[in-house]
C-alpha cells in the first residue's frame, strides 16, 4: 500500500472538531433531559388501566423503537415544516428527534423498574395517606430511577453516538465537522480515525461506570 499517513493534517485543524464536539454535547445533554423526564411520564401512561390512554402511548413508543433514528431525524427536518408549518432551526429539530427517540427507550426502562417496585411499599404509602402524586414522587420515582440507572446511562451513551446522524441534515456536530475536515484535507482515514477516538474517549468512561454500577447492584442484591 502506497498510502502515507499524515495525522498532522488533522492535529493542526482540531478546532473545528472541538466545535463540533461541543454541538454534539449540547445535543446529547438536551436529548437526555427530554428522554429522562418524558420517559418517566410515558412509562406511567403505559401502565395506565385505561386503553384509551395506553394505546396511543404504546403506538408512540413502538414507532420510535421500531423505526431507524436516521429516518426520524430526516422526517422531523423535512416533514414537520411542511405538515405543521412549524419552522425550527436544524439543531432544535435534531434535539427533538433524538429526545423523543430516547424517550421511547427510557420509557421501557422506567416501566420495567416501576413494575419491580415491591407491592408492600405501595400498600404502605396508601396506609400512610399519601396522595397518588405523592406516591409517584416519593415512593415510585426514587426506586424506579435507582433500578433503571444502568439502562438509562447506557441509553444516554447510545444517544451520544447517534448524534452523528444529524450530520445528514447539516447540523455542525462532530461528525459533520469531521466530514468537512476530511474533504478539505483529503485525509479521510486520519480524520475519521480521530473522530472515532473522540467518540470513544467520551463513551468509554461512561460505559465503565455503568458496568461498575451494575456490579455494585448485583452485590447489593446478593446480600
Amino acid at each position: 500500500m502506497d498510502y502515507s499517513f499524515d495525522f498532522g493534517a488533522v492535529t493542526r485543524n482540531l478546532d473545528p472538531l472541538f466545535r463540533g464536539l461541543w454541538i454534539t454535547v449540547q445535543l446529547t445533554v438536551a436529548a437526555n433531559a427530554i428522554g429522562l423526564t418524558l420517559g418517566f411520564v410515558v412509562a406511567l401512561l403505559l401502565l395506565s388501566r385505561s386503553a384509551v390512554v395506553r394505546m396511543p402511548v404504546t403506538l408512540f413508543v413502538e414507532f420510535f423503537r421500531c423505526t431507524p433514528a436516521l429516518i426520524q431525524i430526516v422526517w422531523f427536518f423535512y416533514c414537520v415544516p411542511l405538515i405543521f408549518n412549524v419552522f425550527l432551526d436544524s439543531l432544535t429539530m435534531g434535539i427533538l428527534a433524538l429526545g423523543l427517540n430516547l424517550t421511547a427507550f427510557n420509557a421501557e426502562a422506567y416501566r420495567a423498574a416501576i413494575q419491580s417496585v415491591p407491592r408492600e411499599h405501595l400498600d404502605a404509602s396508601v396506609a400512610l395517606g399519601l396522595s397518588p402524586l405523592q406516591r409517584i414522587l416519593h415512593v415510585v420515582l426514587p426506586q424506579a430511577v435507582r433500578a433503571s440507572v444502568p439502562v438509562l446511562l447506557t441509553n444516554g451513551v447510545g444517544i451520544f453516538q447517534q448524534t452523528a446522524l444529524v450530520a445528514v441534515v447539516a447540523v455542525a456536530d462532530l461528525m459533520y465537522e469531521g466530514k468537512s475536515l476530511a474533504t478539505v484535507t483529503y485525509r479521510p482515514i486520519e480524520t475519521f480515525t480521530t473522530v472515532a477516538l473522540i467518540y470513544f474517549a467520551v463513551s468509554f468512561p461512561i460505559t465503565q461506570f455503568v458496568g461498575w454500577l451494575e456490579r455494585r447492584r448485583e452485590l447489593a442484591m446478593a446480600r
